[in-house]
């Protein structure tokens, strides 16, 4: 008889930015999924990293403010070097409703792939029109770029392997790196799969800066782009 398969170890990473109203009610609900939890707080001005540690929670600081995609980078060196083999990645603003993680874990052990997105646009309703609009026209650039049809690029709730952030070699550090995240992966074969999850918006603020973040992004899109055609010529 032989013996049973160990579960793979799966980490939840929540990167954080003044969130010290809702980081430690995510943090609560997400190890209830048996999950470690690690906030990685991105040199918040308020009281979100004793919160989240007084909740369970390992906590890493920045101290200074570096981005989302710093932040996951920190998130994803400490789970490989802890030998975890997957993480979910949540915003500790209580936008992703923990609650879910387990569609996430039931598509990760029945698919085994590199990348699980947590997509909204099933049942969008609840997004202000202005997202919607952002999110559909950066959904449809990156699924040009990609080569495949991508519905939410613009969710941060995902389930990743740390093998596959490892091979990505990302080389944004702000919100711009979860949209280099998919077209990078899809371009190398990667198997990128969706889950559906709610859409929540409450009383939380926007970390986004329209004008730095734009600016970020359109680089990376004429990057992209510009290696795409390089490709074809």
């Amino acid at each position: 008889m032989s013996a049973k398969t160990a579960p793979p170890r799966i980490c939840a990473i929540i990167p954080s930015y003044n969130e010290e109203a809702h980081v430690a009610d995510v943090v609560g609900r997400s190890a209830a999924h048996g999950l470690d939890v690690l906030v990685v707080d991105d040199c918040s001005k308020d009281a979100t990293g004793a919160r989240a540690s007084a909740a369970g929670a390992e906590v890493l600081r920045h101290e200074t403010n570096r981005g989302k995609g710093a932040a996951l980078a920190t998130g994803f060196a400490w789970a490989g070097e802890r030998g975890y083999e997957a993480a979910v990645t949540l915003d500790g603003d209580g936008q992703h409703d923990p609650a879910e993680i387990p569609r996430f874990l039931a598509c990760y052990a029945r698919t085994g792939a590199d990348i699980i997105v947590g997509t909204r646009m099933a049942d969008s309703a609840g997004m202000p029109f202005d997202r919607k609009l952002t999110n559909w026209f950066m959904s449809a650039v990156l699924s040009w770029l990609a080569g495949r049809r991508l519905s939410d690029t613009q969710s941060g709730y995902r389930l990743v392997r740390t093998a596959a952030w490892r091979r990505l070699g990302l080389s944004t550090s702000g919100f711009d790196t979860e949209s280099e995240m998919l077209v990078r992966a899809c371009r190398m074969g990667m198997r990128v799969r969706e889950v559906p999850v709610s859409t929540i918006y409450g009383d939380e603020t926007s970390s986004i800066s329209p004008g730095r973040d734009f600016v970020r992004w359109t680089r990376l899109l004429w990057r992209l782009g510009h290696r795409t055609r390089g490709k074809a010529g």
